[in-house]
Parts: C-alpha cells; sequence; structure tokens
C-alpha cells in the first residue's frame, strides 16, 4: 500500500470505489460523513418497522370485531357442505393474527438491522432492502388484494421513500461497487 492511499479517509476511499479499512482490536472506528437522505431513509426505514407492529398490534386489540365480521360473513353466505364453527373460526383468527404479529416484528428487525448497515455504506444492505421493499408491496397487492389496512398503506409509502432516497445519484459514491476478479 502506498502512502497516499493508507493515509485516506473512508469517505476518499468510498469514492473511488473502495470498501472501508477493516478496524483492528484495539483501534478505534474512523468517523466518516453519512450523507443525509441516507441518514434520513435510516430513519425512515425504522419508521415503517415500528408501523408494521402497530398495524398488528392494532388488530390484536381488534381481534373480536374482526372474528364477529367473519363469523356473519360466513354465516350469511354459508359453503354448501362446510359447517360453521365460530370456537374454530375464532381460533384461526387469533392464530393468523400472532403469527401476523411475529411476521412485523421479524421484518422490523431485519429493516432496522440492514437500514443500519446501509447507513454504514454496504450496497449489499441496500439490496436486501430492495427485496424487502418489494416482498411487502407484493404483500400488499397480491396476498391481502386491496383490504384497506392503513397501517400498511402507510408503511408502504415510507419504504418508498426510503427506498427512493437510497438511490439518488447524489449518494451512489457512498455505496460503492465491489470489482469482480475473474478466475
Amino acid at each position: 500500500m502506498s502512502d497516499s492511499t493508507a493515509d485516506e479517509t473512508d469517505d476518499e476511499r468510498r469514492k473511488r470505489g473502495r470498501a472501508p479499512d477493516p478496524i483492528l482490536p484495539g483501534q478505534e472506528a474512523p468517523k466518516h460523513t453519512v450523507p443525509k437522505p441516507v441518514a434520513i431513509s435510516f430513519w425512515l426505514w425504522i419508521a415503517t418497522g415500528v408501523v408494521l407492529v402497530a398495524g398488528q398490534i392494532a388488530l390484536l386489540v381488534l381481534k373480536q370485531e374482526l372474528t364477529d365480521g367473519i363469523i356473519k360473513q360466513i354465516t350469511e353466505n354459508p359453503v354448501p357442505g362446510q359447517p360453521v364453527d365460530p370456537a374454530q373460526i375464532a381460533s384461526g383468527v387469533n392464530t393468523l393474527l400472532w403469527m401476523l404479529l411475529g411476521g412485523a416484528v421479524t421484518f422490523a428487525v431485519l429493516f432496522a438491522l440492514f437500514a443500519y448497515k446501509a447507513r454504514e455504506g454496504t450496497r449489499s444492505a441496500r439490496t436486501v432492502l430492495t427485496v424487502g421493499a418489494v416482498f411487502l408491496v407484493a404483500v400488499e397487492l397480491f396476498v391481502l388484494r386491496g383490504a384497506l389496512n392503513v397501517f400498511l398503506l402507510v408503511a408502504t409509502l415510507l419504504t418508498a421513500i426510503a427506498l427512493i432516497l437510497l438511490y439518488l445519484p447524489s449518494v451512489a459514491g457512498y455505496f460503492p461497487k465491489v470489482g469482480r476478479k475473474l478466475p
């Protein structure tokens, strides 16, 4: 390593497409400047996770009304040959809501983790967040099929804004490309 590259800051190395130097035990991490759009995006990802979890908690609070509505709909339009068992429906709704809460917490933790890594300039974290955003939109469009869930709509909007901020041209240099070497 030449003397000119040894004295570079992490920001200068990033602009040249290089990763920051590794931090050895006992060394302090060098300070780097996080671009404002990336910092805002980080907090939007955190807000997305909070909104997702809050939405599932709201559904748990409204569990009885949701269960009663499903039972009423099924008793008004019965499926021939399938008896309606309110206890079984209530159990299924309860199980579904707790599974959805677990999924929301998982997504919130993953969004926070990868948003933190993206704030550090890790390009692959930005890619993982993109995949997570696509999955969130796919769930809203195809699984819920337009069911009005204000929390999910707000989370999707926050996700879209956060993702756009990570792909702005002004922050492209903050996410260095990793060079590939063919064998």
